[in-house]
């Protein structure tokens, strides 16, 4: 995994910024249609998690296709075992280089093809889950949950603001670090924002009350690959989850739901990660571990 252009020159771990950021929305050039548009996302990968959680909780299957990537990701970028039914393609980067030709950046999950336009429209990953949420809007499921409801916007907005930095990537920002203080204050953040997060869950069901939402979504794949990668493979290791008795008892909450708990898959997580980040693990053992029960009540 080269990482050298998202490495500053105190060490710190900085994101690339994401190519495609058209939207999907009536009126524009992508308006939302089923049937249209098709999904790459890859189990391992909490971004694409996300995603995953997001249409399955909203009944979005028939209307939205997805192609599910192979963990193991090589210098050609991720994989696609059989080749993408659609596309007919055999990686993703393909999809990345017909939509431009002159992209040199990683080639990113989770995207979204439009196959009218025959482009990558998205690969904005905070997006992309809201506009599932919001454009796609006519072909949730009867009963489904309204996971950005408008007059929380704001408020889940904010506090997604604070997960991303403290704890979505602030594992990755600690991971990533090339030198001690930039790894001191990674991990001292993702620590702080787990102290708050278990404070705050400990009067409420969800992170905005009883109902979930967008932030609930945001936070579930981060806690979810804590203790199986990022305790150790990151070096998050002051505290596992299963030492926030709030927090692990939320999560597993979470992972009784059918939406979560379907598309969790703990050996596509610790195989791509311990497996494909050779700068961190040059081994690329998979270690055996941890042993914890996600079904306990």
């Amino acid at each position: 995994m080269k990482l050298g252009r998202e490495i500053s020159e105190g060490g710190r771990f900085v994101r690339q910024p994401n190519r495609f950021t058209e939207r999907i929305e009536e009126g524009g050039e992508h308006p939302p249609e089923p049937g249209r548009y098709r999904l790459y996302a890859s189990y391992a990968c909490p971004w694409a998690h996300r995603s995953l959680i997001v249409r399955e909780l909203l009944g979005l299957q028939d209307a939205v296709g997805v192609t599910i990537v192979d963990p193991i990701r090589d210098e050609k970028g991720w994989r696609i075992p059989g080749g993408d039914p659609v596309t007919g393609v055999e990686y993703l980067s393909e999809l990345y280089l017909a939509s431009d030709p002159g992209y040199q950046g990683r080639y990113t999950v989770p995207c979204v093809w439009d196959a009218t336009a025959g482009r990558l429209v998205t690969n904005d990953y905070p997006q992309i889950t809201l506009t599932l949420e919001t454009a796609f809007a006519p072909w949730h499921a009867e009963g489904a949950p309204d996971l950005y409801p408008a007059a929380l916007r704001g408020e889940i907005d904010a506090l997604n603001e604070v997960i991303f930095d403290g704890l979505n990537n602030g594992v990755y920002r600690a991971g990533f670090a090339t030198s001690q203080e930039a790894y001191d204050e990674a991990v001292t953040k993702v620590f702080d924002t787990l102290d708050l997060l278990e404070e705050r869950l400990a009067t409420r069901r969800h992170l905005h009350g009883d109902a979930l939402t967008e932030s609930d979504v945001r936070l579930y794949p981060t806690l979810a690959r804590f203790d199986a990668v990022y305790h150790s493979h990151f070096k998050c290791a002051l505290r596992r989850l299963t030492d926030y008795p709030v927090l692990w008892a939320y999560a597993r909450r979470l992972y009784a739901i059918p939406a979560f708990r379907d598309t969790t898959d703990f050996d596509h997580i610790k195989r791509h990660y311990f497996m494909t980040q050779t700068n961190i693990n040059p081994s690329r053992i998979v270690p055996r571990g941890p042993e914890l029960d996600w079904t306990a009540g």
